[in-house]
C-alpha cells in the first residue's frame, strides 16, 4: 500500500515537472539604456567616474591645440640699437636699427616679420586653424555615428593631432605653417564633440546634465597648463613639439582604457556587446543585473517593430532636417553657437592687447572661467537648461554693452572695460559649456554627433571670425559682442526644455516620446 502512494507520488511529480517544462519562459524584460541605467546598473559609479575622467582629458589635448596660437603667434618684445627715445611702433624704423629682445626664433611673428603691413597674417593663420576645425568636426561628427563608433573617431582625431602639430614645428615659410595649422584644426575638430558623447552617453539621466558641465573644467586646466608650458618652452617650434606630444601618449596609454559607448551599439544593432558593456558596468559598480533584462531601442514597443528594426540604425544630418521639429531645433543651435563663439573666442584673444604679462594674464583667465562651471553645474538641475542659457547669454550681452559705452583712455576706463569683459566671458563661458549638453539631449543618439559636429562647425565659423573683429579696435568689439550675447539670448527662448527628459536612441523614438510628453 505505502509503495503504491509512492508510486503514485512519483508519477504526479512527473507529470508535474513535464507540464511545467513545456511550458513557454518568461519573457525578457526589455529596457531602454537609461532604465538600464537608473534601474539596474547604477547612473553615476565608480565606472563612469573612471570612464568620465579618463575619456575627457582629451579636452585638455583641445586647449593645447587650440590655445597654443596665443603664443606662438605673439608679438615679442623689441628694442632699437640706437640711444635716444624709441618709437612705439617698428614700422618707421629701418630693419637694422631694432631687434628682437628674445630673438627671432621666439614666435611666428618674430622669424617671418609679421609686423606692421604683414600682421593680418596673424589673423590669417588662426582663422585657418579655426576653419579646419570647422570642416573637421562636420565629418568626425558623422563618422562618430556611423561604423568608425565614438571611440575609434577619438583615437583617429589625436593620432592626427599628434602627427600634424608635430609638423607644424617643421614648416619652412609662413603658408605652410598657414596649411598644417588647418589640418591641425581638422583633426581638432572632433575631439571636443567625441570626447564629450563618449563621456556622457554611459551615464544616467539624473547626472548627466552636471558631468556634461564638467567637462570645460578639463579644458580651462589644459589652458593653465599650456601657460606653464610656454613659460619654460620661450620659442614657437619647440612649444608646438611639445604640445603634440600628450596627444600621443593619450593614445597609447589612455584609449585602451575607454569603453565603447554602449548606446553607438545598441544602434549598431550590437546588442550582445552593449549587454556586456552594461553588465560590466553594473560589476564595476557593485549591482547585478538579471539574466531576464535586455536592451532594446526607445521606438521598440513591440515584437513585431523590433523584428522591422533588426537591421542597424544609422542617421546624418539630412535625418534631421527632414524632421521639422529638428530642424528648427539644429538651425536655432546652428546660430546660437555661431553668436557665443564669437563672444568667447574674442574676448579670450582679446587678452593680447592688454599689455600685461600674457602668461598670468592666460592663467588668470582659465581660472576665472572655473566659477562660471561651477555655478552652472550646480543651478542646472535646478533652474534647468533653457532659463540658464538665457541668463547667461544676456549677463554677457550686457555687460559687453556696458563695455562699450565706457569710454576714455585712463587707468581707471580701462580697468571698468576689463571688468566688463571678465564678465562677459565669465556668462559666455557657462553658456559655452551649456551647449554642449544642451545639444546633446536635443538629438537622439543615431544622429547625435552629427547634430553636435554641425553646431560645432558653426561655433568654428563664429571663431574664425572672432579675430577679425579683435583687430577693429578697443571700443567697437564690446558692441559686436553685446549684440551677439543678447540676440543669442533671445533665440534661446524658441528652444524646448530638457531637464530630466529622458535621452532618445532613434528619430521615431524622439518623435513619439516628444508628442507623449506634450500629452
Amino acid at each position: 500500500m505505502a509503495e503504491k502512494e509512492t508510486n503514485r507520488g512519483s508519477d504526479l511529480q512527473a507529470s508535474l515537472l513535464s507540464s511545467s517544462a513545456l511550458q513557454p519562459p518568461s519573457p525578457a524584460q526589455r529596457l531602454a539604456i537609461d532604465d538600464m541605467l537608473r534601474l539596474h546598473a547604477g547612473e553615476f559609479g565608480r565606472w563612469q567616474l573612471r570612464h568620465f575622467v579618463l575619456t575627457t582629458l582629451a579636452w585638455a589635448l583641445e586647449a593645447f591645440h587650440t590655445m597654443v596660437m596665443i603664443f606662438a603667434d605673439r608679438e615679442p618684445a623689441w628694442r632699437c640699437r640706437f640711444a635716444g627715445d624709441c618709437p612705439p611702433e617698428q614700422c618707421g624704423i629701418p630693419a637694422g636699427a631694432w631687434e628682437w629682445v628674445e630673438g627671432s626664433a621666439a614666435s611666428t611673428v618674430s622669424e617671418w616679420g609679421l609686423i606692421c603691413g604683414q600682421r593680418y597674417k596673424i589673423g590669417l593663420s588662426q582663422s585657418a586653424f579655426f576653419a579646419g576645425c570647422m570642416v573637421g568636426a562636420g565629418i568626425f561628427g558623422h563618422l562618430s555615428d556611423s561604423f568608425l563608433g565614438r571611440k575609434g573617431s577619438l583615437t583617429i582625431v589625436c593620432i592626427l593631432n599628434a602627427i600634424t602639430g608635430i609638423l607644424t614645428s617643421f614648416s619652412p615659410t609662413y603658408w605652410f605653417y598657414t596649411a598644417f595649422r588647418f589640418l591641425n584644426g581638422f583633426g581638432t575638430g572632433g575631439v571636443g564633440l567625441c570626447a564629450f558623447v563618449l563621456a556622457t552617453e554611459p551615464i544616467g539621466p539624473s547626472k548627466r546634465g552636471v558631468a556634461g558641465m564638467s567637462t570645460f573644467y578639463f579644458f580651462s586646466t589644459g589652458i593653465a597648463i599650456l601657460s606653464g608650458v610656454a613659460y619654460l618652452f620661450r620659442t614657437w617650434r619647440t612649444l608646438f613639439v611639445v604640445t603634440s606630444l600628450p596627444s600621443l601618449l593619450f593614445v597609447l596609454l589612455i584609449i585602451p582604457f575607454i569603453s565603447e559607448s554602449p548606446r553607438w551599439y545598441l544602434i549598431r544593432r550590437q546588442t550582445s556587446k552593449a549587454m556586456n558593456l552594461m553588465r560590466a558596468i553594473a560589476r564595476c559598480n557593485g549591482r547585478e543585473i538579471s539574466p531576464e533584462v535586455t536592451l532594446k531601442l526607445d521606438d521598440e514597443d513591440d515584437e513585431q517593430n523590433s523584428k522591422e528594426s533588426a537591421q542597424a540604425e544609422s542617421g546624418s544630418i539630412i535625418d534631421v532636417l527632414r524632421s521639422r521639429r529638428t530642424r528648427l531645433r539644429l538651425i536655432l543651435m546652428i546660430c546660437i553657437n555661431f553668436m557665443c563663439a564669437v563672444v568667447y573666442y574674442g574676448l579670450t584673444l582679446n587678452v593680447v592687447n592688454l599689455k600685461t604679462n600674457l602668461y598670468l594674464s592666460v592663467t588668470l583667465n582659465s581660472v576665472a572661467e572655473m566659477p562660471a562651471y561651477v555655478i552652472t553645474a550646480v543651478l542646472l538641475d535646478r533652474l534647468g537648461r533653457k532659463p540658464l542659457g538665457i541668463g547667461t547669454m544676456l549677463l554677457s550681452g550686457v555687460f559687453c554693452l556696458i563695455g562699450f559705452f565706457i569710454g576714455g583712455a585712463g587707468m581707471m576706463m580701462k580697468t571698468l572695460r576689463m571688468v566688463c569683459g571678465v564678465i562677459g566671458i565669465f556668462g559666455m563661458a557657462a553658456m559655452y559649456n551649456l551647449l554642449f549638453i544642451y545639444t546633446a539631449e536635443l538629438f537622439p543618439t543615431v544622429v547625435r554627433n552629427a547634430a553636435l559636429g554641425c553646431v560645432t562647425q558653426a561655433s568654428q565659423l563664429g571663431a574664425i571670425l572672432a579675430p577679425l573683429v579683435v583687430v577693429a579696435g578697443q571700443s567697437l568689439p564690446f558692441a559686436v559682442f553685446g549684440a551677439c550675447g543678447i540676440a543669442g539670448a533671445l533665440l534661446t527662448c524658441f528652444l524646448p526644455e530638457t531637464m530630466n527628459k529622458p535621452l532618445y536612441d532613434t528619430m521615431v523614438g524622439l518623435e513619439g516620446g516628444e508628442r507623449n510628453f506634450v500629452r
